[in-house]
């Protein structure tokens, strides 16, 4: 019994020049899949979301967009730059509005945040956990979030940055609810994340 041949064509993947991919080529190269972020010179492209993240992040939007004082902007999936070599693409951003420009813009400094907020899938647990918690440190972000989905529940650790180390210091892990005054008072009550389908 035969078939249709495969296609068993290489894809198209983009060639990175010597010195691996510069901040500028995410929005220079074609083709590109949307949230592709530049990490170490590198290209990650994004990979498909749980419900728990979509509910997560959204939450997370919200709520924080709703406490934000004035003079901070709240976004979701939005590349902010740190250095040359590193374009990431925090879940959430709280910002500082004099940093947005142009209804056009594609990236933010990361000087402008005052909050990162990474919400943890299967695909980015080393990068949530190690590597981007370190470049946002080593950027001054504030303020870094990491929410995970854990035994059926959202936990978030809080960390906040230690001046005189530049690192990141814990300063609570936060499950059902979350109370903080930093960067500004919100009092979040995380059994809204759903961790589960709703029943019919």
């Amino acid at each position: 019994m035969t078939g249709a041949p495969l296609d068993i064509s290489s894809p198209n993947w983009p060639v990175p020049p010597e010195g691996g991919w510069t901040a500028d080529d995410l929005d220079r190269l074609p083709d590109l899949p949307m949230h592709t972020q530049l990490i170490d010179a590198s290209l990650v492209f994004p990979c498909r979301q749980s419900v728990f993240h979509e509910r997560a992040m959204s939450f997370f939007g919200r709520q924080l967009d709703d406490a934000a004082p004035p003079g901070l902007e709240v976004l979701c999936r939005f590349t902010i730059d740190i250095d040359r070599q590193n374009r990431p693409e925090p879940d959430v951003i709280v910002v500082r509005e004099e940093a947005l420009t142009s209804l056009d813009q594609t990236r933010l400094p990361a000087a402008a945040l005052a909050l990162a907020v990474e919400v943890v899938s299967d695909d980015s647990v080393s990068r949530d956990r190690e590597t981007k918690p370190v470049k946002y440190a080593r950027a001054k972000i504030p303020h870094y979030w990491r929410v995970e989905d854990e035994n059926g529940r959202a936990a978030v650790h809080a960390f906040e940055l230690e001046p005189t180390t530049g690192a990141y210091t814990s300063v609570g892990i936060f499950r059902d609810r979350m109370k903080v005054d930093v960067p500004f008072p919100v009092d979040l009550n995380l059994a809204e994340i759903k961790t589960h389908p709703a029943k019919r």
